[in-house]
């Protein structure tokens, strides 16, 4: 269960270090499943899993039948990797489930300003120091999960795998230019 009191938001912050020039990532740019799993810590069935019961379900693109790829987006990976660190902590899929509807609905900004805390049992959002402190006064053992760090972690090793756009246009990276990306423009091209 996600803790559900009024939200308190904190002035700037870590967004700053993540998107330097005031962007976020390309909407339509997005990682297959293989890529995301390795982004993610996660093994393809689990991934697949996931996809299956809607726990988290690729937002650019899904798979329709055998053979198409699913596309994940940077906020579904990061979505991928908290619910993977909450799996590692014990936190059961139910309650896990409970606090991703509760994140689904927030930007990539957003997302960067929230702490998750559990105690084994419930998932509580911070977003402020504030609530971090009431929270911690209560004098029982929680762990924490900044998904700030966590979108730093994802940032961080994105060039390390492949990426692709949802409308087939072509990525403004470096990247793209490497050899297996030049071959695969060829082919589509030629």
């Amino acid at each position: 269960m996600v803790d559900d009191s009024p939200i308190r938001g904190i002035d700037g912050g870590e967004q700053g270090a993540l998107f330097p020039d005031d962007s976020l990532p390309d909407e339509l740019v997005g990682y297959r499943g293989p890529a995301a799993c390795q982004i993610a810590g996660i093994t393809y069935r689990q991934l697949d899993y996931w996809a299956r019961t809607k726990l988290i379900a690729p937002s650019i693109r899904t798979a329709h039948g055998s053979g198409s790829q699913r596309l994940y987006s940077f906020k579904d990976l990061l979505v991928l990797k908290i619910i993977k660190r909450l799996l590692d902590t014990g936190i059961s899929l139910q309650n896990i489930r409970v606090a991703v509807d509760h994140l689904r609905g927030r930007g990539v900004r957003d997302l960067a300003r929230v702490t998750l805390f559990s105690d084994g049992t419930t998932v509580y959002e911070c977003t402020s120091p504030e609530e971090i402190v009431d929270l911690l006064q209560g004098g029982q053992g929680v762990f924490g999960i900044a998904v700030s760090g966590a979108m730093q972690e994802i940032s961080g090793s994105l060039h390390e795998f492949p990426a692709e756009r949802a409308d087939g246009g072509e990525l403004d990276t470096p990247a793209a230019a490497d050899e297996l990306s030049q071959r695969r423009n060829a082919r589509r091209t030629g």
